[in-house]
């Protein structure tokens, strides 16, 4: 299908969708959410604001410090999502057929378009991204692009979207910057260590490396305080909501069900998955058995999405 440039105008400028009521509790999930984080760095700053002997301009200070610090992470926490992904945007010419399916289902549901990325991995995985409908992201990796059938991935496609219209990406999105800083940076050192950040700088850092590493590591020791609290704030069995208003979307729930048993029977890790991000993908993209990795036992703590047997059972149920 091949959507004409005014027909895209339209999906990009229709209007958002009415919210159901599991929306307006993600909505509202995501306010209490910032409102929390604005409280608990405002406590931090103030306390330090004391000791100091600040008084009441340093409790201004902290005040105005977590406001800012909650609205650059309000705005930037997409970015921060597909920077850690690392998403590249998807070329209009090269991933056409992704494109034109993503227009069309946006027509269908009348969502305006997320921009649109792809990251170069073998994996079978997909994720949404973004502060609301309007400001929203989608990406697949280079591999589900490769291993699916138009229909299968349209059926990825429709989820994605299916949980932007839920604003189930909302709170996802904002726990990666608000809740789990501390992840995000010990999967940024590890990585760092073993691929190199995934860049080739031969001879560059050498001697920090084991370091970082190794300060990677010790940050992984903070998470059974950061785990249950990310398994609170995000909303538990997202992917098992968003797959009925696919099939909606689509009409044809074989479609999804045949692409949840490629992304079973295939391999999802991604390398860029990181145990922060790990709810913002269609399965998870992080090791969960020795087989597929290292520190599988630390990434189950972190892992909310159903069993994909499942989800699978549950659409071909319909």
């Amino acid at each position: 299908m091949t959507t004409s440039p005014a027909t895209a105008g339209r999906a990009e400028r229709s209007s958002v969708p009415a919210v159901d009521e599991h929306g307006i509790r993600n909505r509202r999930r995501a306010y209490l959410l910032t409102a929390g984080f604005v409280f608990l760095v405002a406590a931090v700053l103030a306390g330090l604001s004391a000791l100091a002997g600040w008084g009441p301009a340093g409790l201004a200070a902290a005040l105005l410090l977590a406001g800012a610090a909650a609205l650059a992470g309000w705005w930037t926490s997409a970015s921060v999502v597909l920077a850690m992904s690392r998403a590249q945007p998807a070329d209009p010419l090269e991933y056409a057929r992704l494109h034109n399916l993503v227009e069309g289902l946006c027509i269908a549901s009348g969502l305006p378009k997320p921009r649109v990325y792809v990251i170069d991995d073998d994996a079978l995985n997909a994720l949404a991204t973004g502060r609301d409908p309007r400001h929203a992201a989608v990406a697949v990796t280079t591999g589900l692009l490769r291993a699916l059938t138009r229909v299968e991935l349209e059926g990825v496609v429709a989820h994605e979207l299916s949980r932007i219209r839920s604003y189930d990406i909302v709170v996802s999105t904002l726990a990666v910057t608000f809740v789990a800083p501390v992840v995000v940076v010990a999967d940024w050192l590890i990585r760092f260590r073993w691929w190199g950040g995934g860049r080739n700088r031969p001879g560059e850092l050498d001697g920090r490396l084991p370091v970082l590493g190794s300060v990677g590591v010790a940050l992984l020791g903070l998470s059974p305080v950061v785990a249950p609290v990310m398994r609170r704030v995000v909303p538990g069995r997202g992917e098992l909501r968003a797959d009925l208003p696919a099939v909606e979307l689509t009409r044809y729930p074989p479609g999804l069900a045949a692409a949840l048993e490629k992304l079973r029977d295939g391999q999802t890790v991604v390398h860029s998955g990181s145990r922060a991000t790990a709810q913002l993908w269609i399965q998870t993209p992080i090791a969960l058995t020795p087989e597929q990795g290292e520190l599988c036992r630390i990434n189950r703590r972190f892992d909310i999405h159903p069993p994909i047997e499942e989800r699978i059972a549950a659409l071909y149920e319909l």
